[in-house]
């Protein structure tokens, strides 16, 4: 199930193992493709064709109403609404430190220069659904985005056969504050809130992750609307010393395997004890596991335990893989944190398990996954704001620096632009 790799020997076949790359087949691409085409000309009429055909049911009404949500609150178990309130306070609290504030400052000449940060107005939130309900997911959309300061959030949930949408993903988005739910799931919802139809706004950013026709449809409407990221299978890396446990190990990957058959979990070690003792209770351990079937399935075709010859090559290693999550199992995890650059997500020692940052720590768990965590960063304030630039140009600074402008635009071959700057300074 997980086989051991020597990395100074076999490199060539570990990389074939862990390659992660964004790609869709042609087919999901054809799909996509029409129904983007479909809503974007039909409609409210495409979305609830689109949902009957994907979801099983005709709706009449595609929003939660507010009865449902209230309801969803009131009978979810007392301890589980508590879990989420202290939840959501400690990932609000995180994002609260990433707020950024306008700045301004002059310059000589009476020169002023600045930057306006503003909230969009208008954000969707996409919270997966259908096998498998994230209420954990509603919180760390939600949070960043009311920091942000975001006029109007909308949610979208699949709903089942049925058209309920999950209550604890209800009773969550009560906690988070999020009042406009939507029954919708798949492209056609990416779909419907880029574009807008009769009856759905159209956003300025679409948030959070979802299946390979959610991610497509996020990267098509790009442009149309923001987007946080292009997210793929749950990933992990493991960074561990002798001394590590490996129970813990084995659990830490097996975590992240559980969640799709897609998903990778890989263990980097300079310990060739800790390598089989990791591949003995992974293979012992894996079939007491309620999903044992996939993450037999995940570690099989994603997974790996790299033996390599000190933690700095494994440092250099987990950076060639730029994780989505990566452990630190080692005595001073600090000391090597600056030998390591690309992670969505790092977690310093064996209590800081990846399931901590999952659900209760702060730091948001929408991350950047298939190695893009070298040029993308996880879900923050940021991506719920904009930045404007300010430039106010004095008549004194321009009578000084107006023939430079214009020689500029001159060398640009953009005449227009030079003579803009010389009507004025001949009216100076």
């Amino acid at each position: 199930m997980l086989k051991i790799y020597h990395f100074a020997k076999e490199e060539a076949a570990l990389r074939q193992q862990i390659n992660r790359t964004v790609s869709f087949d042609p087919e999901t691409a054809r799909t996509v493709d029409d129904i983007l085409l479909r809503i974007r000309t039909e409609g409210d009429s495409a979305v609830l064709d689109f949902t009957e055909r994907f979801q099983g049911v005709r709706l009449s009404d595609m929003k939660v109403s507010a009865d449902e949500i209230a309801q969803a609150y009131r009978e979810a178990e007392t301890e589980f609404i508590g879990i989420l309130e202290e939840a959501f306070r400690n990932i609000t609290e995180f994002h609260r430190h990433e707020a950024e504030r306008s700045f301004f400052y002059e310059r000589q000449g009476g020169v002023i220069l600045g930057q306006r940060v503003t909230p969009m107005e208008r954000a969707l939130l996409y919270v997966p659904g259908g096998k498998a309900a994230y209420p954990s997911s509603v919180l760390m959309n939600a949070a960043p985005a009311r920091v942000a300061g975001v006029r109007e959030i909308f949610m979208t949930t699949p709903c089942d056969a049925s058209g309920k949408v999950s209550p604890h993903i209800l009773a969550a988005a009560k906690v988070a504050g999020i009042e406009s739910v939507y029954k919708l799931g798949g492209a056609q919802a990416i779909a419907a809130f880029a574009f807008g139809t009769e009856s759905l706004p159209k956003v300025d950013i679409i948030t959070g992750p979802g299946n390979k026709y959610v991610a497509l449809a996020k990267k098509q409407v790009f442009g149309h609307v923001s987007i946080d990221s292009i997210a793929g299978p749950s990933e992990v890396v493991v960074i561990a010393d002798g001394e590590a446990d490996p129970e813990f190990i084995v659990m830490d990957m097996f975590a992240q395997a559980e969640h799709d058959p897609d998903a990778s979990a890989v263990l980097i070690t300079p310990s060739e004890t800790l390598a089989t003792a990791v591949q003995e209770i992974a293979g012992r351990l894996v079939g007491t596991m309620l999903r044992g079937e996939v993450i037999a399935s995940a570690l099989a075709a994603n997974g790996a335990i790299v033996v390599v010859d000190s933690l700095s090559e494994a440092c250099r290693v987990s950076d060639m893989i730029a994780p989505e999550h990566l452990e630190l199992h080692v005595s001073n995890p600090w000391e090597i944190l600056p030998d390591l650059h690309h992670a969505g997500a790092i977690f310093m020692g064996p209590w800081s398990c990846e399931t901590v940052g999952d659900y209760f720590a702060g730091p948001n768990h929408t991350l950047p996954t298939n190695g893009t965590a070298r040029f993308f960063s996880p879900l923050s304030v940021r991506d719920f704001v904009k930045h404007t630039s300010i430039i106010s140009w004095s008549k004194d600074e321009l009578r000084h620096s107006g023939a430079k402008i214009a020689r500029f635009a001159d060398q640009e071959g953009l005449q227009a632009h030079a003579e803009a700057v010389r009507a004025r300074l001949r009216k100076l």
